[in-house]
């Protein structure tokens, strides 16, 4: 259960709060749609929340049925954008709600600095981060068998409710990758999915949650 924190200074605060332990699904979702009505209401502030899964497939708005190939867990319907995808222990989720009707209503930009926030934090690490046309989430291009081959590290998966964002991101650190087998991530099959210990850099989750919040606090001011 995550319960809703008050406060009495709501304007341009935004809350970061993380969760050690991994939370069940549902509940979250069930939290944040909470949340973003509080935060519609001008009852508590702009929030992340940080945090794992325990293993589980989600399918966006976009889901085709057959990509899933084979559930090897809990697969749950959302309605954020986007098709399947995996969570599990070793991705580090960031639940974003901002009030974007107050930040003057552009997705695409809200996406933009998604995807920016994503990029700066992988790069304190020495890790390039791209952006591919047509393709929502962020890649790296590492080499293979002689070839530069494109995998993606990081996905974007967001939904706006009465002006207000929620789901958000996910940054692959260290999950088992051989997890996402069960669908074709995104719908994306000629595509290999990586991590950031895959790519050789054991960083902790605490310099990742570091940085990422460093990251995002400057990008949404």
């Amino acid at each position: 259960h995550v319960d809703l924190i008050p406060h009495t200074i709501y304007a341009w605060i935004m809350d970061f709060i993380r969760f050690i332990t991994p939370q069940p699904y549902e509940a979250c979702v069930s939290a944040m749609e909470q949340h973003v009505a509080a935060i519609r209401a001008g009852t508590v502030s702009e929030t992340v929340w940080v945090l794992e899964h325990p293993s589980l497939y989600t399918a966006g708005t976009s889901a085709k049925e057959f990509d899933l190939i084979e559930p090897l867990f809990p697969v749950f319907h959302t309605g954020r954008g986007g098709q399947y995808t995996y969570h599990g222990p070793g991705q580090m989720i960031a639940y974003i709600m901002v009030d974007l009707a107050a930040r003057g209503g552009d997705v695409r930009l809200f996406v933009w600095q998604l995807e920016e926030s994503i990029i700066r934090t992988l790069a304190e690490f020495d890790i390039i981060g791209e952006r591919r046309s047509g393709r929502i989430g962020i890649w790296v291009v590492t080499p293979q068998d002689k070839q530069r081959v494109e995998q993606k590290i990081a996905a974007i998966g967001v939904r706006v409710r009465s002006g207000v964002t929620y789901h958000g991101l996910s940054i692959n650190l260290n999950p088992a990758l051989a997890h996402y087998q069960g669908i074709v991530p995104c719908g994306l099959n000629q595509y290999g999915v990586t991590s950031i210990h895959a790519l050789g850099k054991q960083i902790h989750s605490d310099d990742l949650y570091a940085a990422l919040q460093k990251n995002l606090t400057a990008l949404f001011n």
